[in-house]
C-alpha cells in the first residue's frame, strides 16, 4: 500500500471535515441555552426578564424570552469592538438592580411581577428625552431588545408574518403612467 494519500481519500477526508465543522456550528446555534458569554448568570436572568417585559409573548406570538433575545445581545457585547458597549450594559443592569433595591427593597428578580413593571415604566418614563442615566439605559436596553427580536425568526415570521419572497400573480403597486 502507498503512504500517500489517493485523490479519493483526499476529497473524503475534505468532505468529512466540512461535514464536522458544519454540525459543531449547528449545535452551537441550537445551544441557545448555553452560558452567557459576556453577561454573568445573574445579569443573563436580569437582561432577559427585562427583554421580555419589554416584548411579551401575546396570544399573537412568543416574546423576547422565546426568540432568545438576551442571549443576542449576550453574544453581540461579547464580540463588542468597543469596551464602552459591555461598560454601559454592566453599569445599567447594575442600576436596575440598585433602584430595585431602592424601590422594592429586593432584587429586581425577586420582586413581584407588579412591582418589576412599575420600576421599568418609571425608567421609560423620560424615553423621548433621557436625562437620568438609568433613563439612559432604558433606551439602549430598549433599542437593543427591539433590534434582537424584530431579527430573530419570531419576529419576523411569526410577529411580522413575514412569508419570504413570494410569487405574485399580478402587479398590486401604483401604476403612475396611468394616473397622468
Amino acid at each position: 500500500m502507498s503512504e500517500e494519500l489517493t485523490r479519493r481519500q483526499a476529497i473524503a477526508l475534505g468532505a468529512a471535515a466540512t461535514v464536522a465543522v458544519s454540525i459543531e456550528k449547528t449545535e452551537a446555534l441550537a445551544a441557545q441555552s448555553a452560558p452567557a458569554t459576556f453577561f454573568t448568570r445573574q445579569e443573563l436572568a436580569l437582561a432577559d426578564e427585562l427583554a421580555e417585559l419589554i416584548i411579551p409573548a401575546d396570544e399573537h406570538s412568543p416574546g423576547a424570552r422565546a426568540a432568545k433575545v438576551a442571549a443576542y445581545i449576550d453574544a453581540r457585547l461579547a464580540e463588542a469592538f468597543d469596551a464602552a458597549d459591555r461598560t454601559t450594559w454592566r453599569d445599567g443592569l447594575k442600576l436596575i438592580e440598585q433602584l430595585s433595591r431602592q424601590v422594592n427593597g429586593k432584587p429586581f428578580l425577586d420582586a413581584t411581577a407588579a412591582q418589576r413593571l412599575a420600576l421599568l415604566e418609571r425608567i421609560a418614563a423620560n424615553e423621548g428625552k433621557p436625562e437620568k442615566p438609568e433613563e439612559q439605559f432604558f433606551k439602549e436596553l430598549k433599542s437593543r431588545v427591539v433590534d434582537a427580536y424584530y431579527t430573530s425568526e419570531i419576529g419576523i415570521k411569526q410577529e411580522m408574518e413575514y412569508r419570504g419572497n413570494t410569487y405574485q400573480a399580478e402587479f398590486s403597486g401604483v401604476d403612475v403612467s396611468k394616473e397622468r
